[in-house]
């Protein structure tokens, strides 16, 4: 395993679990939580789950992880749209997995060159991608000119 020097941390607490709340540290993300009605649980309105979280977490980083190897190669993607599609369900082995499938939309790009920036931007820099690397199904969808 990499070890990393930490440049920034932040922590989150959830009380309830997925029927419950939870906060970041500062108190700026603070969202009570609601299991799926698809998945069996109460579905409350004005709720999101852990698999929200993650969506939005992976989509932005991976946002920026493309802009990043971009601008290595005197590119632009900062308007990349990156839409993450987190799904979760019972795995093979037992418990509980998850999937992503990632749709990157840039029209400034060719395909091929925002393919080859897509494919570096997951092997090389988002920290996203390390985390879930072996251990989760990740797809792509990618969009350019």
């Amino acid at each position: 395993m990499d070890t990393i020097k930490p440049l920034y941390t932040t922590s989150a607490t959830a009380q309830g679990g997925r029927n419950g709340h939870t906060q970041s540290q500062d108190g700026i993300v603070s969202v009570d939580l609601s299991v799926p009605k698809a998945m069996g649980g109460p579905g409350k309105p004005n709720t999101t789950t852990p698999e929200d979280l993650f969506a939005a977490g992976y989509a932005a980083c991976f946002g920026g992880a493309l802009d990043f190897i971009a601008k290595q190669q005197k590119k632009n993607a900062a308007d990349a749209t990156v839409t993450c599609a987190v799904s979760i369900g019972p795995r093979d082995g037992g418990g509980f997995g998850l999937a992503v499938k990632m749709k990157i939309e840039d029209k400034s790009l060719p395909q091929a060159e925002l393919s080859s920036l897509v494919q570096q931007a997951h092997e090389q820099i988002c920290p996203y991608s390390h985390a879930t690397r072996n251990n989760v199904d990740v797809s792509f969808e990618v969009i350019g000119a």
